[in-house]
């Protein structure tokens, strides 16, 4: 079968908020076809602030966890870099 992208609507400039991020990331993740027993948590990492532009760091840390072993022996992570201008729109 063909795999279909599905398109995501970014938050632009100032209306973006940690939170927002996060939520966009999540939005994002949930388009990916993932096997239902890995399970996932996002996490806001930091708020970089440069002269031109600011820059948000998340981390999403994904593993497969079960009742007989629930801390799992390996875990998958995936960084987010969401850069907003602060000079354009």
């Amino acid at each position: 079968s063909e795999y279909v992208i599905k398109i995501i609507q970014w938050i632009t400039g100032n209306n973006l908020t940690v939170k927002r991020g996060l939520q966009q990331i999540e939005d994002l993740i949930s388009t990916w076809e993932v096997h239902e027993s890995w399970l996932h948590c996002s996490e806001f990492l930091q708020e970089e602030e440069l002269e031109d532009r600011k820059r948000y760091h998340y981390r999403v840390c994904w593993s497969i966890p079960t009742r007989r072993k629930p801390t799992p022996r390996a875990t998958a992570s995936v960084y987010f870099v969401i850069e907003i201008s602060k000079t354009q729109p």
